[in-house]
């Protein structure tokens, strides 16, 4: 078998038919949102890249964190030959995981952005040549059929990006995951958790406006894409924890009262001055809370890790 393969399940398409769908049910919505994926063009996703330096947004350092104590025993319960990464995007965080799976034979990342897996693979095959990757050029969101590869396998789910996921959709997708493993196979999840109010909103609101800029960022592709004329300026950045829900919410508020046009859609869009349009949510989340969603779908919570402030979790979990 060759050392890189390369599976494409998403017809040539679908992103733009995604965007259009998405972008004329939201606008359209009461209230109006956006889904979070729009946030990740070049531009997006180096932005985001910036926001993982900033001294205020902790989960990937804590997450790194944890990977360099724990992935030894990481490896040891998961007994891992095949490492399936769900968003792999760069593959830079599963590098430590890579490397503390010492018989690990295959690893399978899964991203929507074909570019993205073959920069990861060019680079990961120079450095462990050993490896086999079979990427997987999908949807995460929705059911998989993974590529044929050695067990016992683990799924990786990192970043906190299931807090992304509203909770009817967090209990399809963990649904849809726990139908991919077989026996001995498990799931690595990543999940941010609930601390003080001021922390959480200063890690979605920094100081440099580099979030900001990332918020309106989902603007910008929509003008580009779909031929609107938002005016990003004309929007200001808005991060706010609902206590109740225990979810971050990043919204854009109208300054004034404007029309929007997306020529794309044939839509004429409305705002009032101060509407504000949610462009992301993200969960936080207290371990029993983990346990029962994982129990709910079929999976029972194994091991718990955390970084040493408590700030984040990796949690190991089997079906």
């Amino acid at each position: 078998m060759s050392p890189y393969r390369i599976t494409r399940t998403l017809p040539e398409d679908v992103t733009g038919a995604a965007l259009r769908a998405d972008v004329a049910a939201g606008l359209t919505g009461e209230p109006k949102t956006l889904p979070p994926k729009w946030f990740y063009d070049a531009r997006g996703s180096d932005l985001f890249e910036e926001i993982t330096a900033l001294p205020e947004y902790y989960p990937t350092r804590a997450e790194r964190e944890i990977l360099l104590a724990r992935a030894g025993e990481v490896a040891a319960a998961s007994g891992a030959r095949t490492l399936v990464e769900l968003g792999s995007g760069s593959s830079a965080k599963t590098r430590h995981l890579l490397d503390a799976l010492g018989g690990l034979d295959t690893y399978v990342p899964v991203d929507v952005s074909e570019s993205a897996l073959t920069g990861a693979a060019g680079q990961l095959l120079a450095e462990r040549p050993g490896l086999t990757v079979h990427a997987l050029v999908a949807d995460f969101t929705a059911p998989l059929a993974l590529p044929a590869s050695p067990g016992p396998r683990l799924v990786a789910f990192l970043g906190g990006t299931v807090g992304n996921l509203l909770p009817p959709e967090r209990a399809a997708f963990l649904a849809s995951v726990r139908a991919l493993l077989a026996p001995g196979d498990s799931l690595l999840l990543g999940t941010d958790l609930v601390k003080e109010e001021a922390t959480l909103v200063a890690a979605y609101d920094d100081a440099a406006g580099v979030t900001a800029e990332f918020n309106r960022n989902v603007l910008r592709v929509i003008n580009r894409e779909l031929g609107a004329d938002f005016d990003p300026g004309a929007f200001a950045h808005v991060a706010r924890w609902d206590r109740e829900r225990e979810w971050i919410e990043m919204r854009l508020r109208a300054r004034h009262a404007q029309t929007v046009k997306v020529t794309a859609l044939d839509l004429v869009v409305d705002f009032r001055a101060g509407e504000e349009l949610r462009t992301e949510v993200s969960a936080k989340f207290r371990r029993a809370g983990v346990r029962d969603e994982l129990a709910a779908a079929g999976l029972e919570l194994a091991e718990w890790w955390t970084d040493a402030a408590g700030r984040f979790a990796l949690s190991l979990s089997r079906a």
